[in-house]
């Protein structure tokens, strides 16, 4: 049953524009009922976002696609996520081949996720506690880096840690709008912007929260 669903909703993504066949492949791996309330089951392929624990949301499938695809991604990249959130996004983009360094700050979400099987899976997702615009300094340069919140500014610290000649894509703004930005950074440190729509997240907020 769920994999007819998953099949149905890479369609759905298809038709809305998702034109990265390795991205969509990806999603239809992954299981996004296990991500969700027992009660959210049947809904669980369909193409919204659902309310999860922390006052969070597990972002809508087109959006994840969309994040994804403009990422880029290349089998062996090193990428960072800010904002783990339901581990939805991280696990689309482990099944990509890459290494995933990945941050969260609401510690109540953050050990949720680590009581899931499915991340078991995942042997090359690497879960952090901390606050993502300070980044991961010591784990630094990343080729790409994907902010999954809507974010007030560009974070500067993200923006040194990403490598000459990757990609950031950011949703930028508050009150639930954002312009989602793909950042390009050239070889001489350059950095280039370019709109890629309008979206709506929840806020990338500073700090940690630890209830």
């Amino acid at each position: 049953m769920h994999r007819g669903m998953r099949k149905q909703l890479v369609e759905s993504l298809r038709a809305k524009g998702i034109r990265d066949e390795k991205v969509l492949a990806a999603i239809e791996r992954v299981p996004r009922h296990f991500f969700l309330d027992p009660a959210f089951e049947r809904q669980a392929y369909e193409d919204r976002a659902f309310p999860i624990t922390a006052g969070q949301t597990i972002s809508q499938p087109y959006t994840v696609a969309f994040q994804t695809q403009l990422l880029e991604i290349k089998k062996f990249d090193k990428v960072l996520e800010i904002g783990t959130g339901s581990a939805y996004q991280a696990c689309v983009l482990a099944e990509l081949g890459i290494t995933l360094y990945t941050i969260e700050r609401q510690r109540a979400l953050y050990d949720h996720v680590g009581q899931f099987l499915l991340m078991k899976k995942y042997p090359n997702i690497k879960r952090f506690y901390g606050d993502g615009f300070e980044g991961l300094p010591s784990y630094a340069p990343f080729d790409k880096i994907i902010i999954t919140c809507g974010a007030p500014f560009v974070p500067p610290k993200l923006l040194a840690q990403l490598k000459p000649g990757g990609i950031m894509v950011i949703p930028l703004g508050e009150d639930g709008k954002q312009k989602m930005l793909r950042i390009t950074k050239d070889k001489e440190g350059q950095v280039r912007e370019e709109e890629m729509g309008d979206f709506a997240f929840v806020p990338m907020l500073q700090g940690k929260n630890s209830k």
